[in-house]
């Protein structure tokens, strides 16, 4: 059952030192340095460039990643340090029951490449052979359902999660899916049209290796193509799919199964075990679900048995032996994203435990690496940003003051989580065994299915985490009114205990304030401080906001990643507004905490401006050209190429520590520059 990341707002940190790459199993220095820069660009002309160029042409993008940057390096730091972890478990992996012989066990199971390519399509043939037995829209149902709670995501997603207007109820999500290419615009745009040719010969080689013909793998490879244009016709796009609000269907089950004739809904939501006594849930895309029930009624089950056929192996293809997961990876890693080569299997397998088991391993991940004494120092960085906003909230002209004392009462509610989750994951209930690695995935998929089912009945739990500790991230569930620093992230170079403040503030007092403002922007403005999404602002003042962000929009949209290829002001207008807030805030704080203190430079910078360097540096990335393309249309985050010196030139204080001047590159006139919080 899927997951609900969708109803967080993150940082999305993807993201070598200078110099050749270092072996996999050696640890990245990532400290704050003047080492990266580029000191022969003016930073009035190319402010990026001066803050990382030394960085950016002496690093290449390893030949198993798609995107190289400050987070994705801390990444692999963090997943280095779990490789020892998981190789640690398997070696040693105690007495049964716990979670180190879970995790180890599962570990063990997944490295056995030896006994899953000896087993073949085997795991997988039951699921094959039910969908081959399907003998009416009733059976296609339960097949959906059953690869929902299992392995498995075709025709839609199923979730669950609190009511966004009531919180104290939780509820069942429907939205849609069932695509295999990136947004619904690659089924139909001409400059997709190579992907499409691309995807059908995929198809075809997935049902291949299954052991159908290569003719009829050909023609069937068109019908999946087909069926899911069909479904893209209906989708809506990313931009579209960011308004909570448009989002949001409430129906009783009755209601939702007359507007999705076809669909025999009540059967699926048993078959997905929601209990019966849930009389009401969430369709997010109402006129999707409609083609679905459309589609049931006037397509043959030959054309479903295919389509489900090829979304069993496309879903589980990593799991299973190797021509499944190099076919896999040739289509959608390599061609689409321009990855040369996969990573090891090490990793492979340890980016796929984390959504199974990965809070167990997390346990053992904090335990070892991370520092109580980080939260205490972040608790007092945190408490200055809320201090700034909150002032700065009050001293606002275009805001009402009813409008903004219910700004302030939503800030004085953020409840801030630092390092690790206050309650681990109980993985008691779960069976792992060395035997059998996708009966291990298909165990651990339902337990989680089972751990969202059983939410029902019971209060909305604000404090779940919904991302794992050790990655590199941080996150704002509005619901919840939740801000999460995750412990992989809090860590060089966003936090750096041996830096001086103007770098800790540019670093991971931005990415606070970026969650802060989250609560503030676009998106999550539209909750109130109960967390529910609401009507609290008035109009003249939500209209206010509008031309304000208006600005960022039309500023992004006039930044070109690639040649023709420009980002979409509308798609990462939250984020935007999240790094214009977090640097600006931060900003502030430092100044604050800078008072009565004696300002020396170091390396021949001011703090001001090892602060805005420290920031661009965060930022510093490089992309492949693939991927980025995917990424300007799929990605509600700006390229960090952008995000180093966008925000920036929305504030005079960054001109004025840099002396960048009307007419220079880099200046942004005062009527263009975005100011909101």
């Amino acid at each position: 059952m899927r997951k609900v990341g969708y109803f967080l707002f993150s940082l999305a940190l993807g993201a070598a030192n200078i110099g050749a790459l270092r072996a996999a199993d050696e640890m990245i220095p990532l400290s704050f340095s003047v080492e990266l820069m580029d000191k022969s660009v003016d930073p009035r002309v190319d402010f990026a460039k001066y803050a990382w160029g030394a960085w950016a042409a002496q690093t290449e993008i390893p030949a198993d990643k798609s995107r190289w940057g400050a987070g994705d390096m801390l990444g692999q730091n963090n997943w280095t340090r779990i490789r020892g972890l998981l190789e640690d478990t398997a070696a040693n992996p105690g007495a049964a029951g716990t979670h180190r012989q879970k995790v180890g066990d599962f570990f063990a199971s997944a490295m056995d490449t030896k006994a899953i390519d000896a087993a073949g399509l085997k795991p997988l043939q039951p699921e094959l052979d039910r969908i081959e037995a399907i003998k009416n829209v009733d059976d296609l149902v339960r097949s959906v359902a059953e690869a929902h709670v299992r392995v498995g995501s075709p025709l839609f997603n199923g979730s669950v999660y609190a009511d966004l207007k009531d919180n104290t109820v939780i509820r069942f999500y429907l939205s849609q899916g069932g695509l295999s290419l990136p947004t619904r615009d690659y089924y139909f745009d001409e400059k997709h049209a190579k992907a499409r040719s691309g995807f059908l010969e995929h198809v075809a080689k997935m049902l291949a290796l299954a052991g159908a013909e290569a003719a009829a793998a050909k023609q069937q490879a068109e019908i999946v193509l087909a069926l899911e244009t069909r479904l893209a016709e209906v989708s809506k796009t990313p931009t579209e799919l960011r308004d909570p609000l448009a989002n949001y269907h409430k129906f009783t089950v009755d209601e939702a199964a007359a507007g999705m004739a076809g669909f025999p809904l009540p059967l699926y939501l048993r078959e997905a075990l929601v209990p019966a006594n849930q009389r009401e849930l969430i369709v997010q895309q109402p006129k999707f679900f409609a083609r679905v029930g459309e589609l049931l009624k006037s397509e043959p089950l030959a054309t479903w048995k295919i389509y489900l056929r090829y979304h069993a192996l496309k879903d589980a293809a990593i799991y299973l032996a190797t021509p499944f997961e190099e076919e896999q990876f040739r289509f959608f890693s390599k061609e689409l994203n321009g990855v040369p080569q996969p990573e090891p299997r090490w990793q492979r397998v340890a980016k796929r435990l984390d959504p199974q088991i990965g809070y167990a391993i997390s346990e053992l991940y904090v335990a070892k690496y991370f520092p109580p004494n980080v939260k205490a120092r972040l608790d007092a960085m945190l408490a200055l940003m809320k201090d700034v906003l909150r002032d700065r909230i009050k001293g606002l002209e275009w805001m009402s003051e009813p409008t903004k004392q219910k700004a302030l009462e939503k800030l004085g509610t953020f409840r801030v989580m630092v390092g690790a989750s206050p309650k681990w994951r109980d993985y008691s209930a779960l069976n792992i065994s060395r035997g059998n690695y996708y009966a291990n995935v298909r165990a651990a998929a339902e337990f989680e299915t089972r751990r969202q089912i059983a939410k029902f009945g019971k209060p909305f739990d604000r404090d779940e985490w919904l991302l794992t500790p050790h990655q590199v991230n941080a996150y704002n569930q509005p619901s919840a009114n939740q801000l999460v620093f995750l412990a992989g992230i809090l860590q060089p170079p966003y936090f750096d205990a041996a830096m001086d403040d103007a770098v800790n503030f540019g670093g991971i007092c931005a990415v606070i304030g970026h969650e802060i403002t989250h609560g503030f922007d676009d998106k999550g403005r539209l909750y109130d401080a109960k967390g529910n999404l609401a009507e609290w602002w008035t109009k003249d003042d939500a209209a206010a906001f509008t031309e304000r962000a208006q600005k960022l929009v039309q500023q992004y949209n006039r930044y070109f990643a690639l040649p023709g290829l420009a980002i979409n002001g509308q798609l990462t207008l939250g984020e935007n507004i999240a790094d214009l807030g977090g640097v600006s805030i931060a900003y502030e704080a430092l100044e604050r905490s800078l008072r009565g203190t004696e300002r020396k430079p170091i390396d021949g910078f001011t703090p001001e401006q090892r602060f805005f360097l420290s920031w661009a540096q965060v930022w510093r990335t490089r992309t492949r050209e693939d991927r980025l393309k995917t990424l300007l249309q799929t990605d509600v985050h700006s390229p960090g190429e952008f995000r180093a010196f966008a925000p920036l030139v929305n504030l005079p204080q960054f001109f004025e520590a840099f002396g960048i001047k009307e007419g220079d590159p880099m200046w942004r006139a005062p009527e263009l520059r975005a100011k909101i919080w």
